[in-house]
């Protein structure tokens, strides 16, 4: 016998207790057609009249969708014909069991009759896949019943309660089925088991074997469809195969299975979890033997208590809700990786974020000409990408800000005075300087460094304005960006203008081998704080990722800040999450484990 998977695996909400904490949790109106706020209904009940001695017919047609989820079921009228469409005869569930055939049944044997909901929990995103999962449980789910209830006529486990002996002494049974979010399994589990975790699979039975009435209210069954992504992609198989599983566990812990109560107990769930996942042909083990081969393998990332993994995958993103509304990026060394390019797991992240209705905003030292061309490169330019002349954003260290349609509502230009002196230092020490005017780059002389501000940082091409009082006059100049070694710029550059311009202007680094020269009072983290202000954010609404001294300001303001590993030791320790290297899509990384 396999050694007992943990008992936190999956738990079952039994006795007539439930029905409270099912009006607690999903509360409804007096007339279930006016229940709004709580479940989006995915369908109305799958219908399937059938003998209890004979093999049912399922159709596959579709019908309007269910007003409701729990407790609805007493807004059924009497029982509902088939309905038009395609029919599949589903013969020889059981053949594995080696059962002798049921005995016919007389002609006018009453019919029972499966009524099933499959409801989908409100904040569940619009994701094409659970919608066409949501389809197939309405078959699903009436095909795992009638397989299931044939194995009750039978049964010889020595484990299960039988409080259900026979189905076919009533007249309905009705079971719903509801898909959704790790945060409403988790909070089920908070208010009805004390436990502060989620889970997977949560059965909740409605049945009280005290009242005898026509109809079996079995109860409902509720999958976390987040859990089940990340188990599916873990376990090798289809997130429909995961739900199928999930479902036909839930459906026998409805029937009186419990794995938990003991060995015997587990091991005869495990073997009719199997036989009804082979009746049917599905894909997959059991849950619990899933389960047991993953913690054996050492796969299942799930914490002993039951709670899931924070391991966010690219694939089950989609099953989350956003817990922020903006997220704040800086460019270099955070979305652009060492090659000074965004990847294409970073580019499929922020298309990721945005389809959930997040909305991304550059906040960087680098001109919206050079953001433009960066994202340009992965077609995340324009009305449907992350920036274009129409979308608000930061640039230039906050010295240039636009708000709704891409309009300007701050600039502050350095003085001229200091920025004199500092062209003056460029042309007679020889180090390259370029001076930003908006969209324009000016030098005094090319250098290869300031070639490749253009080549590899996608900054304009500079123009050269060979004499200090023309660049002067050619435009106003918003900040200067000294270029040289990184032990220059430490050594020499750094320490020198530190105490030249003090008091009137203020120096910062977003690179190592880079030494900027901004108006003094302004910082990138000042001209979010503008940007929020105008478009009426609150810092609790915005989760920020940077890497650089120039992003400190910005990390703090954040509801959550996020530094990545490669970043300055500054950023890093003010920083809530320290995240992985941006040469390891460290943004990427960042939105898949904490915007979700």
């Amino acid at each position: 016998m396999l050694p007992r998977v943990s008992s936190s695996l999956r738990r079952t909400i039994s006795s007539a207790a439930m029905s409270p904490a099912v009006a607690r949790s999903l509360p409804l109106a007096a007339n279930p057609a006016a229940v709004t706020g709580v479940v989006r209904s995915f369908s109305k009940p799958s219908l399937v009249s059938l003998p209890p001695s004979r093999l049912p017919i399922f159709s596959s047609g579709a019908e309007d969708f269910c007003p409701g989820f729990y407790g609805s079921w007493r807004s059924l009228g009497s029982p509902r014909s088939l309905f038009g469409g395609c029919f599949a005869i589903l013969r020889g569930f059981r053949k594995t069991r080696g059962r002798s055939p049921a005995k016919k049944q007389p002609s006018k044997e009453k019919e029972l009759e499966l009524n099933v909901r499959i409801c989908l929990e409100e904040e569940m995103p619009d994701d094409p896949e659970a919608l066409n999962i949501a389809e197939m449980l309405r078959l699903d789910a009436p095909m795992a019943m009638k397989v299931a209830f044939d194995g009750l006529k039978d049964w010889q486990y020595k484990t299960r309660d039988a409080a259900i002996d026979d189905v076919g002494k009533f007249e309905k049974v009705e079971l719903s089925v509801l898909l959704c979010n790790d945060d409403f399994m988790r909070k089920l589990n908070k208010d009805w088991r004390d436990e502060d975790h989620t889970t997977d699979v949560l059965s909740m039975s409605q049945h009280i074997p005290e009242i005898e009435l026509p109809i079996l209210m079995l109860g409902d069954i509720v999958i976390s469809v987040e859990t089940a992504a990340r188990q599916a992609e873990e376990r090798g198989h289809s997130l429909l195969d995961e739900i199928r599983i999930l479902m036909v566990h839930g459906l026998l812990h409805l029937l009186g299975f419990d794995h938990e109560i003991s060995d015997e107990a587990e091991a005869e769930m495990e073997k009719e979890e199997e036989l009804v996942l082979q009746s049917l042909g599905w894909k997959g083990k059991g849950l619990i033997q899933s389960a047991y081969d993953a913690m054996n393998d050492g796969k299942l990332k799930t914490k002993s208590d039951g709670q899931a993994s924070d391991d966010k995958k690219e694939r089950s993103l989609r099953f989350y809700r956003p817990k922020f509304s903006y997220i704040f990026c800086d460019m270099d060394g955070t979305l652009l990786n060492s090659k000074s390019q965004i990847s294409r797991g970073t580019a499929e992240a922020l298309r990721e974020a945005m389809s959930r209705g997040v909305k991304i905003v550059i906040a960087t030292g680098k001109s919206r000409s050079a953001v433009l061309d960066a994202f340009r490169m992965v077609d995340l330019v324009g009305k449907e990408g992350v920036v274009s002349e129409s979308s608000p954003g930061v640039f230039l260290q906050g010295l240039l800000v636009y708000g709704r349609q891409g309009r300007e509502i701050f600039r502050r230009n350095l003085d001229p005075d200091v920025c004199r002196e500092a062209l003056l230092y460029s042309w007679e020490k020889k180090v390259p300087l370029i001076a930003f005017s908006q969209d324009r780059c000016l030098t005094l002389f090319d250098h290869p460094l300031v070639d490749s501000l253009h080549t590899v940082f996608h900054e304009p091409k500079a123009e050269i304005i060979p004499s200090v009082e023309n660049l002067l006059t050619a435009a106003d100049i918003q900040k200067v960006l000294f270029y040289d070694t990184t032990e220059g710029v430490e050594s020499s550059l750094r320490p020198y203008w530190a105490e030249a311009i003090e008091g009137r202007a203020g120096v910062v680094q977003a690179q190592p081998d880079m030494l900027e020269i901004v108006p003094v009072g302004t910082s990138k983290g000042s001209g979010v704080k503008v940007l929020l202000d105008h478009l009426g954010i609150t810092a609790e609404e915005v989760m920020a990722i940077g890497d650089g001294e120039n992003d400190v300001e910005m990390l703090q303001l954040a509801s959550l800040g996020v530094a990545l590993a490669n970043g300055s030791d500054k950023a890093k320790a003010v920083a809530n999450i320290i995240g992985v290297t941006n040469d390891e899509d460290g943004a990427a990384d960042a939105i898949y484990r904490y915007a979700f």
